[in-house]
């Protein structure tokens, strides 16, 4: 990695927040100990991921999106460990290319390894974001917390969830670590999973365990899956009633509205925002790298 000295923004998206580095030319090598230390909350900037901003063309993973999508989000989690994919991040890395002049108000198609993803800027100041297909395996799991369990529905929105339906978001516990489930072979590569309380009709409060960052304030992709979710199981499926379904989703940080659209596309509606910017300190990185 370079020791030049290496700028960064931070935001967030209903406070799943990030540190963003852009990096058009990809030439930094961002190695898992120091994006880690980026996100550590006490020793670093602090954040549940890493946005790092990058020109496809410029990227080995992204370089076949490049015709279609400019810009790729090369996402990592708050562990340093790379990620398929990142609602709230798409938010965010959308509301910095449009700080930063890239991009204007409108349609904006990002690159991801989770496929390309549209976001579409509004003047209001909200983003939606096209999650695509959520992929409905047949094989759920079983989450156990404080003796308590719960049958959880496989969802995939380009990764992997368990979403849970819950009397008390409080039934969760912590969340600090990964709830046991079982079976593991559900979720070789590891999971998010999502505890869910109804509120009102097509209405519903969700806490999540993030992998790879633990509980977070929000997750996007979890909300889209929460609301698939809560769909299937109130006998709704845009498929079969030519009718969108939109469910309001309540997390920590804030509110998501998602929109399950008869072909099968979701679309996430929600803030995003740039709290600051600066310099990261190249001696500091050069004491982890060293």
């Amino acid at each position: 990695m370079s020791t030049s000295q290496i700028a960064f923004l931070k935001g967030h998206g209903t406070e799943n927040d990030f540190v963003i580095v852009p990096d058009p030319d990809n030439a930094l090598d961002l190695p898992v100990p120091v994006v880690a230390r980026l996100c550590d909350r006490r020793a670093g900037i602090g954040g549940d991921g890493l946005l790092h901003v990058v020109r496809s063309a410029a990227h080995p993973d992204a370089r076949d999106m490049a015709d279609e999508a400019e810009w790729f989000m090369d996402y990592r989690n708050a562990d340093g460990s790379v990620a398929e994919m990142c609602g709230n991040g798409v938010r965010v890395f959308a509301r910095y290319l449009q700080r930063a002049g890239f991009v204007a108000d409108g349609d904006l198609a990002v690159a991801t390894r989770g496929g390309i993803k549209r976001a579409h800027i509004d003047k209001d100041g909200d983003i939606t974001v096209s999650m695509g297909r959520a992929v409905l395996p047949g094989s759920g799991v079983t989450v156990t917390v404080d003796g308590r369990s719960w049958d959880a529905r496989n969802v995939n929105m380009g990764n992997p969830h368990a979403v849970a339906f819950v009397e008390d978001l409080d039934h969760a516990g912590d969340l600090f670590s990964v709830p046991p489930f079982s079976p593991q072979s559900v979720y070789p590569d590891g999971v998010n999973i999502e505890f869910v309380a109804d509120r009102g009709p097509r209405h519903v409060a969700m806490r999540v365990h993030e992998r790879g960052s633990g509980e977070t304030r929000s997750c996007g992709t979890g909300a889209c899956a929460v609301a698939v979710a809560a769909a299937r199981r109130d006998g709704v499926d845009p498929a079969q009633t030519g009718a969108p379904a939109t469910y309001t989703v309540d997390l920590p940080g804030g509110t998501l509205v998602i929109t399950e659209h008869p072909d099968g596309g979701i679309d996430m509606t929600g803030p995003a925002v740039i709290v600051a910017e600066g310099v990261i300190d190249p001696s500091w990185v050069e004491t982890m790298i060293g």
